[in-house]
């Protein structure tokens, strides 16, 4: 259920910084996925630096990705500098052939293209129409807008730049970090592909260092952090957000309420019949993908992992029309993070027991369309034996593995069927028609993966800026009433912000 917590005053913004401190009460755990950070500049305008126990963040490893025949490829890899990276690009290039290797650099330059285009335009700006981007281009950049092909699918775009299906497979893989399809995504997608490239962290300590030093963060500045108190509805009168009411009856009034919760909850009603008309409803076909994810601690034999390391299936357009009709596919693409295991490009296994995670992509509707206990059970046992198969061997001890469904993600955040990341980028438009800051309540904001600028820790970054800058122009722009004694009156506490997790 979402959370509440009550923040006063807003912390001064300064540069990012390549350190983030963790401070010592963490908040509740962000929803599961590869533990990586990419787009350096989505933490820029945070807030002051934590203080407390320290967290760096290093740099992570690129991912490795297998086919049935045994053949390992290599991807975008944590940033090196001057001549000893360019060597390592060259040499994987010249294994791929003269054709091949022509692609891949067209392709790297268009992705850096799409980049430059929409960084500023449309990344690190409020949500707008595609005519407000076209605006915000102006005259002169227009011919930009039409390079970014919205009306070409990403499946259909890497096949003008490589002729090997399997790269086409690889690269098209980047629709599925937001929960897509590459053969229903945008072209326009392949810009992650320049954002990898840049770089991709991990803060020491995991994902959990990083909530915990905003936390800090936000407490120094006058935030109060409220955990385990549940929101039932996010109070609306005379046409505004006023506050939250809590499950157990309290309520918190404020002058405005920020909600990261998914979207869907509030187009469900979950948060209360006036806050329904916050946002418009999706429909299960228009969600991202779900996942089933197993947590496990064993021995890897056979395979030498990388942390990062994709299985891929041999028909990938089987796998994502199965997705699409609401089906488990019979052969899914395994994504497996060795937890354990440094940035190097493969190892053996050295380690007698390590923390891994697999995450096989589901469909999203465990509200309409739920999978049965049956199916599920079929899946894993399928995936686990092709990882045997494609040589790698797990030995798993007795109750070392968690897993979790769709159903579980359902459960965790009410109203999105499973969908881990709102809408789906289906389409030439769908990015348009995500959520943005402002809802339609006045005073209501919003925040996540499932609103603009998207999925991803990056992206949710960005998502809390744009929510906090929404906040502050409008309550610049309000009128301001001076407090004044009068006779008989009643005195009222000061505004607050209501923040809906």
């Amino acid at each position: 259920m979402p959370r509440a917590a009550r923040a006063e005053g807003a912390p001064r913004r300064r540069s990012c910084r390549r350190r983030v401190r963790a401070g010592p009460s963490p908040p509740p755990p962000a929803r599961q996925g590869p533990p990586r950070v990419g787009a350096p500049r989505a933490g820029r305008g945070a807030g002051s630096r934590p203080r407390g126990g320290r967290a760096r963040l290093r740099g992570g490893g690129g991912e490795r990705r297998a086919t049935r025949e045994g053949e390992r490829r290599g991807l975008a890899r944590a940033p090196e500098r001057g001549r000893r990276r360019r060597a390592r690009e060259r040499r994987t290039l010249e294994r791929a052939g003269a054709r091949e290797a022509a692609g891949f650099r067209a392709f790297a330059a268009e992705a850096a293209r799409i980049w430059s285009t929409l960084e500023e335009t449309y990344l690190n700006a409020q949500q707008t129409s595609p005519l407000g981007l076209s605006f915000r281009l102006g005259l002169r950049h227009l011919p930009d807008l039409v390079a970014l092909r919205p009306y070409s699918s990403l499946w259909r775009a890497l096949s003008g730049h490589f002729r090997d299906p399997r790269l086409r497979q690889l690269f098209g893989r980047y629709a599925t970090y937001a929960g897509c399809s590459p053969f229903a995504a945008p072209a326009t997608l392949m810009l992650i592909a320049h954002v990898e490239s840049q770089g991709v962290w991990l803060p020491e300590g995991g994902m959990q260092a990083l909530a915990s030093g905003l936390a800090a963060a936000a407490t120094r500045a006058g935030a109060m952090l409220r955990f385990g108190a549940p929101v039932a509805e996010v109070l609306v009168e005379g046409g505004r957000a006023r506050g939250v009411r809590l499950a157990d009856g309290e309520r918190i009034e404020a002058g405005a309420v920020v909600c990261n919760a998914d979207p869907a909850a509030l187009a469900a009603g979950l948060l209360g019949a006036g806050a329904r008309r916050a946002v418009p409803p999706l429909a299960p076909a228009e969600r991202t993908l779900s996942a089933v994810t197993l947590s496990l601690k064993g021995r890897a034999e056979g395979f030498p992992l990388s942390r990062h390391t994709v299985f891929f299936s041999d028909d990938y357009g089987r796998e994502f029309a199965e997705l699409g009709a609401g089906r488990l596919p019979a052969e899914p693409t395994l994504y497996l993070c060795a937890q354990d295991r440094g940035a190097g490009a493969g190892e053996a296994a050295a380690l007698a027991s390590e923390r891994m995670l697999i995450i096989i992509n589901a469909p999203a509707r465990a509200d309409v369309q739920p999978l049965s206990p049956g199916e599920i059970e079929q899946c894993v046992t399928r995936s686990l034996d092709r990882l045997a198969r494609m040589g790698l061997g797990l030995a798993i001890p007795q109750g070392a593995m968690v897993m979790t469904t769709p159903a579980d993600f359902m459960a965790r955040f009410p109203g999105s069927g499973g969908a881990l990341y709102g809408r789906a980028a289906h389409g030439p438009t769908a990015s348009f028609r995500r959520p943005g800051a402002r809802s339609r309540i006045p005073g209501l904001y919003l925040a996540g993966g499932g609103v603009h600028p998207g999925a991803g820790l990056p992206m949710v970054a960005l998502s809390g800026r744009l929510a906090a800058e929404a906040l502050v122009a409008d309550r610049a722009s309000m009128p301001r009433f001076h407090p004044a004694a009068t006779p008989g009156g009643i005195s009222t506490p000061s505004p607050q912000t209501a923040v809906s997790a």
